[in-house]
């Protein structure tokens, strides 16, 4: 459809658009690499402008010029998920961080909620002759955007792919901005020595039949690299990249075996590069839907054999598990850590899989650690976790005692810390 006749009143350039912002105004907007770069700018430059708007947003990976040095005194930036740009302003006192799960997105920013929305901001694929656009590569909460703001403007990219989901149809648009520009992208990094083998042996806990959740990054994707021979699994994941592609392509992924959503890969939203974009376009064997559906554990738990694999920054002896923070430091979100650790224990047959390299980067530090950093957030209780996965093997902690996980905790730890650890354990009455 020539939807720029048929919607010519609501078409606006962006600068036009912005001036419906106004001041005190609370603002969510499309998230990760759904974000609408060019609406973002112009919001930007509408905030010079204002006496004070507030951000509201989750992991989104783009320049982010709100966040740059001295826009402060014109904007609050309210962080859900801390990415790097904003993990910095974070810890420079310059934005907030408000904990979440991720399934509770929508009701943060519900009419009836903490924190209202005023005005959502979208980046939308071209309509069809419907007028129904696609969210594009990102639905999660972004999908639910329109329906919590009192103002909804969307950016309309020729770009954007169009993966099966959910759609808005441009009569529920109040400003509509035509601008192509290319959509974010997330490039695939090859895996080290550490990850790989740490990759090995989680791939050894993945059944025939599971249902999985996994992220993305190095390890996440040599993790895919590694399941070429399993059979008949599927996919409810917050996320899903370059590495589920390949595995649906060579019949490895069916979603024969789920309870939800049978046949489908279902995600919240999808992150990679220009060829995982035009291979999600139109296919079928994708959905994705709002993240309080995908990320609710009631529902993660109704599939069977649900693994999920996350990393984490930290644990100590009992199997606390710290994910999102070093120490007083925001470095990440929870994401969907807590909620797919919940769902598969719930799942028959599930298992939760942590993961990290012994040691921090330079080496210095162990990452299985006596007692977590001081002002750490856990992000999984100890009666959370299966099992706990370093270069140096697995340790299996449900159904063990706390004498028991220590043991096998050190067994994992890197080997210039191991005799600390255990002196440390013996000098607390926890081993004897």
């Amino acid at each position: 459809m020539n939807y720029k006749e048929v919607f010519k009143d609501k078409i606006v350039d962006a600068g036009h658009a912005m001036h419906h912002i106004k001041a005190g105004d609370r603002i969510a907007m499309s998230d990760f690499c759904a974000e609408p770069l060019h609406l973002v700018e112009a919001l930007a430059e509408r905030a010079r402008q204002l006496d004070g708007i507030e951000i509201v947003t989750g992991g989104n990976i783009g320049p982010e010029p709100h966040l740059d040095p001295g826009m402060e005194k014109y904007v609050r930036f309210n962080c859900l998920c801390a990415v790097p740009k904003s993990r910095k302003a974070i810890a420079e006192c310059r934005a907030d961080f408000t904990p979440c799960y991720f399934h509770e997105w929508p009701q943060l920013l519900a009419p009836d909620g903490p924190l209202p929305l005023d005005v959502a901001l979208l980046q939308l694929s071209p309509p069809d002759e419907n007028g129904d656009c696609s969210f594009g590569v990102s639905v999660d909460f972004t999908a639910l955007l329109p329906k919590l703001a009192k103002t909804t403007i969307a950016q309309i990219n020729s770009r954007m792919p169009e993966v099966p989901g959910a759609k808005i149809n441009l009569k529920d648009v109040d400003w509509v901005v035509p601008w192509d520009e290319p959509i974010v992208e997330l490039e695939s990094v090859a895996a080290g020595e550490i990850e790989t083998q740490i990759s090995r042996y989680v791939a050894s806990l993945v059944p025939d039949g599971a249902t999985l959740q996994i992220g993305r990054g190095k390890l996440p994707d040599q993790v895919m690299n590694l399941l070429q021979d399993k059979n008949d699994l599927g996919i409810h994941s917050e996320m899903i990249s370059n590495g589920v592609m390949d595995l649906i392509n060579k019949g490895v992924v069916t979603n024969k075996y789920k309870k939800i959503k049978p046949g489908k890969t279902v995600a919240g939203f999808v992150a990679g590069d220009q060829t995982f974009y035009e291979w999600v376009d139109h296919n079928p064997a994708i959905e994705l839907m709002t993240i309080d559906f995908v990320n609710d554990p009631y529902v993660i738990g109704q599939n069977p054999q649900v693994v999920s694999i996350n990393s984490a920054i930290e644990v100590d002896l009992t199997g606390q598990v710290v994910a999102e923070t070093i120490g007083t430091r925001q470095f990440t979100g929870i994401g969907g850590f807590t909620d797919f650790v919940r769902g598969a224990r719930r799942s028959k047959g599930g298992k939760t899989i942590v993961t990290f390299a012994s040691t921090t980067s330079n080496g210095k530090h162990s990452r299985i650690v006596p007692f977590i950093n001081p002002g750490a957030s856990v992000s999984a209780t100890r009666f959370d976790v299966d099992y706990i996965v370093t270069e140096y093997g697995i340790a299996q902690l449900w159904g063990k005692s706390n004498r028991e996980r220590i043991e096998a905790l050190i067994e994992i730890a890197h080997p210039d810390f191991r005799d600390g650890i255990k002196d440390y354990a013996k000098e607390t009455k926890l081993l004897w």
